[in-house]
């Protein structure tokens, strides 16, 4: 008979998180090794590595004429899994070329425009290892200082979801329908082209 001894295992940090206890007594042979231990204690508490914990990458698109949240859309790409959140958010200036801006007005053609911001998602995944993608657009009527496009990207490291951000800005400036009417004190208007907009280029 293999002769057995009884030892405090003392658990910190992520193992006492995974064991749910801070220390315990267990029996084991006299004579056992470390890599053996490591087995018994994974056996009395099976469970997954916090790396391990399956999260399928989301694209969120939504064109809206509801005022939009940067906190709520900046949580809904929040992951476990990241130490990155990085956001773009356009606003509402209040001017333009010596004139005054009071609001501006959002015009889409949307499944186009969807299926262009999906376009965007894919070649970011392509790009960059980023986890989850959001891109919200407003619609309507959109006063000064309020936000008319955020887009949030999640990531392990900062890097990847800055560069990401920076590239879906300037795709969706340059292939997604939308457009936009400035609507001045002077109760005059102006429909405004994206000067990036690969279809709006003078010849």
């Amino acid at each position: 008979m293999v002769p057995r001894c009884q030892i405090e295992v003392l658990y910190f940090a992520k193992s006492a998180e995974i064991t749910g206890v801070r220390s315990e007594t267990i029996c084991v042979p006299q004579e056992i090794k470390a890599f053996q231990l490591w087995k018994e204690l994974e056996t009395l508490h099976p469970g997954k590595d916090v790396d391990e914990v399956e999260e399928k990458p989301k694209d969120i698109i939504q064109f809206t004429a509801e005022k939009l949240s940067v906190d709520e859309v900046s949580h809904l790409v929040i992951s476990p899994l990241c130490g990155a959140v990085s956001l773009f958010v356009g606003t509402t200036r209040n001017n333009f070329e010596g004139k005054k801006v009071i609001s501006l007005e959002y015009e889409a053609y949307l499944p186009m425009a969807e299926n262009e911001i999906r376009k965007i998602c894919s070649d970011i995944r392509q790009k960059w290892p980023v986890r989850h993608i959001a891109v919200f657009h407003r619609l309507g009527l959109v006063p000064v200082s309020e936000a008319s496009t955020i887009i949030a990207v999640s990531s392990a490291h900062r890097a990847a979801s800055l560069e990401a951000v920076s590239y879906a800005i300037d795709s969706l400036k340059a292939k997604v329908p939308i457009w936009k009417k400035e609507i001045y004190e002077e109760s005059a208007s102006s429909w405004k082209r994206n000067k990036e907009c690969f279809w709006t280029a003078d010849d």
